[in-house]
């Protein structure tokens, strides 16, 4: 057994039932459809719904892992002392340099990151983030297009990144609203995060961090 098979193997069924990434019989795709008929469902229940659907970017998220906060995570979720203390061994005190072509650059001690190309960073980088939920339960934080409960998630999710050592990258975060009403000009509310305006999109295409859409249905 390999090493990426035995920490998902080691994985208790009670992580985030929406987190997709390295689950039993989870996909992307699977990830796509739950949007996808969460949204429409929410759009056709009620006439005059809209939805906001928030796409969080991390600034060099791979790079800025803290070994301490991941073994903490790791022992949380029940991995065994003996494999939390491996990976932050496979962490700390790692020899780096860069190539470029037969020019090698002087070796750097890093204690930081989950290695660029490694078979296993993605993974740990996804336990890293497991605990980034939604405080509140409800989808239906946004009503009669008041924001509040919308923003105070923003919020929480602001905290979360100042204690957890990831920095939002606000040029690349997008917020995307779809509303097929016709009967009304909406006033939307710009969204402030870290002091900056969130571009919002008509459309998005990409890879991203974090899919943040429990917080984004406006029920009227």
């Amino acid at each position: 057994m390999n090493h990426h098979h035995f920490i998902t193997s080691s994985l208790p069924d009670t992580l985030d039932p929406l987190q997709f990434a390295y689950g039993p019989n989870h996909t992307t795709e699977d990830a796509i459809a739950h949007l996808h008929h969460t949204a429409l469902s929410h759009l056709d229940s009620r006439k005059g719904n809209y939805v906001k659907i928030l796409f969080v970017d991390y600034s060099s998220a791979f790079n800025i892992i803290i070994p301490s906060i991941l073994t903490t995570k790791l022992e949380i979720l029940g991995l065994s002392l003996s494999l939390c203390r491996w990976i932050s061994n496979f962490q700390t005190d790692r020899p780096h340099a860069v190539r470029v072509g037969k020019l090698v650059s002087p070796s750097l001690t890093l204690s930081t990151e989950a290695p660029q190309g490694c078979v296993l960073s993605p993974l740990l980088y996804s336990l890293y983030i497991y605990d980034c939920v939604a405080t509140s339960s409800s989808t239906n934080l946004i009503s009669h297009n008041d924001q509040t409960a919308y923003l105070e998630e923003i919020k929480n999710l602001e905290t979360w990144c100042q204690d957890n050592n990831l920095l939002l990258n606000v040029s690349k975060t997008k917020e995307l609203i779809v509303d097929f009403s016709t009967k009304q000009e909406r006033n939307y509310q710009p969204l402030i995060t870290n002091g900056t305006p969130v571009k919002s999109v008509d459309s998005f295409r990409g890879i991203w961090d974090t899919l943040y859409y429990r917080a984004i249905y406006d029920k009227k």
